[in-house]
């Protein structure tokens, strides 16, 4: 790694840029794969910057892997759409047989423009003549429906299937890819223990090819899984191997995401102190980007639990809500909708409360059961109206508009 790090910074100062793109281009995956993406990214970015001539092929892989680097994880969508459009302006010029990323990223571009296209933009690659490009477009033609809260036995069947083509390529990133979104999707109907199977089968994947930030996100979803199986133990093991993972890499998202699955755990254990704590790392490894809409979504949402003061938790929840509907993510919405029940409910409104959960299944497609609180404040507020009143509520709630019930909650 240092190696080529030094040889890249070479070739830009002498300003070799037609050398320094083509290595960019050929350590990318390696970056990404390899333990290294902070770094990887500086100098991927370095290269895409530099002056002068260089390969089409080389620089629109460039671009493209820019893209699945800003992309994943917590990243900036707006960041990542500059990249995008650039890499599909580069896209065009590049032979054919150059790198298999750069053909996803006119899908990604129509996806700017048409967010509901997932399923007519990725159509083409799934006939692509490289099979791993098939695999990744079925993985993505199942996994975009989940996202926008329209998954079902189809969309779960094409994630079947690029798992399986994944393990004929022997591919272990696409394989741990399918597997983590297999999981979570077990995770939302309540199957704790065999989302957490589906996670150790792709932590083995990826710790086979050195993707330390991939553990460290995996272990700690696994944590959080474990402790909903009531499985303390388990829960602090995959926990503490997250922890020694985060010791050896720098890259914000993942350090993040250990920070918030803590925050989480310790929120459940009822020590509040040390939810707030890490919430107060998440943030601040991810610097500016704590200020994106789906961060302060997320950051909000738990504060408005562990806040005693109803005030307080009243105007964390109008923040979470708010930073929900500027992201217009529906998994994103449907976790603040639960966020405001669970004020209703605190305020005696268990009516509300009902209306609100219903109306975050709907915005979501399901019921997740993975969600915690979701699940208490159901059974309180089952206890409090009876299953009838309980379930005529709730259907109110998905039928209604789920913009105006939040309002209405919050501005009582």
């Amino acid at each position: 790694m240092d190696n080529i790090g030094a040889a890249l910074r070479g070739a830009l100062a002498a300003g070799e840029t037609r050398a320094a793109v083509r290595l960019a281009a050929a350590a990318g995956w390696y970056w990404w794969l390899g333990g290294h993406r902070t770094e990887g990214l500086d100098l991927l970015t370095a290269a895409a910057r530099a002056p002068g001539e260089a390969d089409d092929g080389a620089r629109a892989t460039v671009y493209a892997l820019i893209v699945m680097f800003v992309s994943s994880g917590l990243g900036d969508e707006r960041q990542a759409a500059d990249w995008i459009h650039e890499a599909h302006r580069l896209s065009s010029r590049a032979p054919e047989g150059a790198h298999p990323a750069i053909g996803f990223i006119a899908v990604l571009e129509r996806l700017l423009r048409e967010p509901d296209a997932h399923l007519p933009a990725f159509a083409p690659l799934l006939d692509d003549p490289d099979p791993w490009v098939r695999a990744l477009a079925r993985l993505h033609t199942g996994k975009m429906p989940f996202m926008l809260g329209r998954g079902g036995p189809e969309a779960y069947a094409h994630l079947e299937t690029a798992l399986a083509e994944f393990r004929a390529l022997g591919e272990r990133f696409g394989m741990s890819f399918a597997l983590t979104e297999l999981a979570d999707r077990l995770a939302e109907r309540g199957d704790f223990a065999a989302a957490c199977a589906r996670y150790e089968e792709a932590i083995a994947a990826v710790t086979e090819v050195g993707a330390t930030e991939d553990m460290i996100r995996m272990r700690s979803r696994q944590a959080q899984l474990y402790w909903l199986l009531g499985d303390a133990a388990a829960s602090a093991a995959a926990l503490d191997d997250a922890r020694r993972c985060a010791e050896r890499v720098t890259w914000p998202d993942a350090l993040a995401e250990l920070a918030f699955a803590r925050a989480g755990l310790a929120r459940g254990r009822g020590d509040a102190a040390e939810a707030r704590r890490q919430l107060a790392v998440a943030t601040a490894a991810l610097g500016d980007d704590a200020e994106l809409a789906h961060i302060r979504g997320v950051t909000h949402d738990m504060l408005g639990y562990l806040a005693d003061d109803l005030g307080e938790s009243g105007a964390h929840r109008a923040a979470a809500f708010e930073a929900a509907a500027e992201a217009g993510h529906p998994p994103l919405i449907a976790l603040a909708l639960v966020g405001i029940a669970d004020l209703a409910l605190r305020r005696g409104d268990a009516e509300q409360a009902a209306r609100l959960l219903g109306a975050s299944a709907a915005v979501r497609g399901l019921r997740d059961r993975s969600h915690v609180d979701a699940d208490r404040i159901e059974r309180e507020a089952r206890g409090r109206l009876g299953d009838a009143r309980y379930a005529e509520a709730a259907r109110e709630g998905a039928e209604a508009g789920w913009s105006h019930l939040a309002g209405v909650t919050l501005a009582s």
